[in-house]
């Protein structure tokens, strides 16, 4: 067990983490981010669009942090959130409803690492490692990332990525921390 009590990482197939539906709930974690529009509803509609179908439960929501842009162009700053959820659908389930969320918002996936109005983001599951082309995980990038570190810490001050290490010990290395500031407002989970 790990520290979460969670069952040790897996690593598994691709197709199998694709589309086998777990024998029971998994915890997943989804990040969202925002720096186009109305940042605060943008993120609001993505919990309302994830949550509201069945298969996918809300268990926290962490704080909504502001924080400056990882790569690409000059841009504006972003909201940023961590989910952490229970499922009964497949990892690839949850992406596709990520996805549609994103379209939902007219997401516009133009220039990499671009402004955008909402991203969604499939972050861990369960533990599960797989390299799958369409959904890696856990995200590849997730442990260099403070605007998903530090939200997540809020939600699970325990958690692990498999192959990382702890998150708590991963936030004092990632030189980024300091450019995640709380943001005023909070999301809700949907009625």
């Amino acid at each position: 067990m790990t520290a979460a009590g969670e069952p040790p990482a897996t690593t598994t197939t691709a197709t199998a983490v694709a589309t086998a539906s777990p024998a029971r709930p998994v915890r997943v974690i989804l990040a969202l981010g925002s720096n186009l529009g109305d940042r605060m509803a943008n993120l609001q509609g993505a919990v309302d669009a994830l949550f509201g179908p069945p298969g996918l439960d809300c268990l926290a929501i962490s704080p909504v942090y502001e924080t400056v842009p990882v790569g690409g162009p000059s841009q504006p700053d972003f909201l940023n959130a961590v989910l952490l959820a229970s499922s009964t659908l497949p990892a690839r389930a949850i992406l596709a409803r990520g996805q549609a969320a994103e379209a939902a918002f007219h997401r516009v996936r133009g220039v990499a690492w671009g402004p955008r109005t909402l991203d969604v983001d499939v972050i861990a599951y369960n533990g599960v490692v797989s390299d799958d082309p369409v959904l890696t995980l856990p995200h590849p990038r997730a442990h260099e990332r403070a605007f998903v570190l530090v939200p997540w810490h809020d939600v699970d001050s325990d958690a692990e990525i498999p192959g990382h290490g702890r998150i708590a010990d991963l936030i004092t290395v990632t030189a980024s921390a300091a450019a995640v500031t709380p943001a005023p407002g909070i999301l809700r989970p949907p009625a």
